[in-house]
């Protein structure tokens, strides 16, 4: 048991390096996909299922025949790993005892020698809810260990989702706020340009302004660069 934990921890700290280095969403599912088979030592494949919109599909996968299965579940309607998403439970079957329940699920299992699965719900925030899948080649259909191992490391990369978008939210606002400050600090000096020459008051020159860019169908704020460049140059041309 502790040489479990210390590989997972390593598989932790492996993770967190990846997604300090992977910037969009889709690739951040393909790593935590990838170091999902790591957690678990009879884990062969893995995927991992998102709901959106009442639209549930595979957003990350290590294989194709694990999205082979997830295909046949969306297309029954029903499945060990749509369970897990939908309800918010943890499954884990032994595939050849399931065939009651699943019918196609375990078809297309044994076909691509699938015999063990777990699945575990994954909730990051609204905009991200599915689950965390494993598929054994192996008959033992996992084992509670396993499942508490995978609740862990499901645990954590949650956490670690939630941080990445809220730092990313953070750096989309604070873009937003500089490019803000730029843009009225740009009108403030072409408005403060055109009160001199034209001898107008604040209205009056923004107008001038507003009416350029409306002529033009060019942003009031490149406009206003444009008008500040001219006036530094010798050309001196006005809107």
């Amino acid at each position: 048991m502790a040489e479990r934990v210390d590989e997972l921890n390593a598989v932790l700290a492996d993770l967190v390096g990846v997604l300090e280095s992977v910037s969009d969403t889709p690739g951040l599912l393909d790593a935590v996909c990838g170091e999902a088979v790591r957690v678990v030592p009879d884990a062969d494949l893995a995927s991992i299922m998102v709901v959106r919109d009442g639209v549930t599909r595979t957003a990350a996968f290590t294989d194709e025949r694990a999205r082979i299965i997830d295909d046949v579940q969306y297309a029954a309607g029903d499945g060990p790993g749509l369970r897990a998403a939908l309800t918010g439970e943890v499954v884990r079957v032994a595939v050849g005892g399931t065939g009651g329940q699943w019918p196609e699920f375990v078809e297309a299992a044994k076909e691509v020698g699938v015999g063990s699965y777990l699945a575990v719900p994954l909730r990051v925030d609204d905009t991200l809810v599915g689950a965390i899948t494993l598929f054994g080649f192996g008959a033992h259909g996992y084992h509670e260990f396993d499942t508490k191992v995978l609740r862990l490391f499901t645990l954590c990369v949650e956490t670690v989702l939630r941080l990445t978008r809220r730092y990313r939210e953070a750096r989309r606002l604070a873009d937003e706020l500089r490019n803000a400050m730029e843009t009225r600090a740009v009108i403030e000096q072409a408005k403060g340009m055109l009160m001199l020459i034209h001898r107008v008051n604040e209205d009056a020159a923004m107008q001038r302004l507003i009416v350029e860019s409306q002529h033009t169908n060019i942003k009031l704020r490149d406009v206003a660069a444009r008008f500040t460049a001219r006036m530094s140059s010798a050309d001196g041309r006005r809107p």
